[in-house]
């Protein structure tokens, strides 16, 4: 017989914390793909996932179960830790990454890939710290906007409309590129 989630929790409550790992095995993945994308360096997101479990077993006695699902809340406490990894961060650069040192064989399609995704956490600079969080854990987390709310301490409501908001200006700045685009087609340089 499986148990449940919230068996788990409550056994884990009330100090029996052998079945923690069940937990941790059905959220490390996600958990880590939610802090890698936020921070794009291995052993960083390796380190902070690490924190987040290391905290949640730490605190599940804090955790209720009428203020949102367990997974809400550990993605709070992962939110948390890459916030205060930012605070704490001092300005240091690999120098392999400032240079675009890489072993990749295909440099051609890195690079291709490389000015995609430049072009992407350009679009997302420009975005308020809110804003990039909401459309990163719908877009990249898969998240729905219930979960997002619950994590962030706002409103399902607020949350749409923010990545609506965000979704417009998007499709606004898709339509200037591609009119300049077929503009700059049309005259010789």
């Amino acid at each position: 017989m499986e148990i449940s989630e919230s068996q788990i929790i409550e056994k884990c409550q009330k100090g029996d914390l052998a079945d923690f790992g069940l937990l941790y095995d059905r959220y490390i993945k996600k958990i880590y793909n939610y802090i890698y994308w936020r921070i794009s360096d291995k052993d960083t997101a390796e380190d902070l996932t690490s924190q987040t479990f290391f905290k949640a077993l730490e605190k599940i006695n804090t955790y209720h179960f009428n203020k949102g699902s367990f997974s809400s809340w550990l993605y709070r406490i992962a939110r948390n830790n890459v916030i205060d990894h930012y605070r704490q961060q001092r300005p240091t650069s690999d120098i392999e990454r400032a240079w675009g040192i890489s072993a990749n064989d295909n440099l051609e399609q890195e690079l291709s890939d490389r000015q995609e995704l430049t072009r992407v956490e350009q679009y997302l600079e420009r975005l308020s710290p809110e804003q990039k969080d909401v459309v990163m854990m719908r877009l990249w987390d898969e998240l729905s906007y219930q979960e997002i709310a619950e994590i962030m301490g706002k409103s399902e409501a607020s949350c749409k409309m923010m990545f609506s908001r965000v979704a417009g200006r998007l499709r606004q700045d898709l339509a200037v590129i591609m009119m300049l685009a077929l503009l700059a087609g049309n005259f010789p340089n």
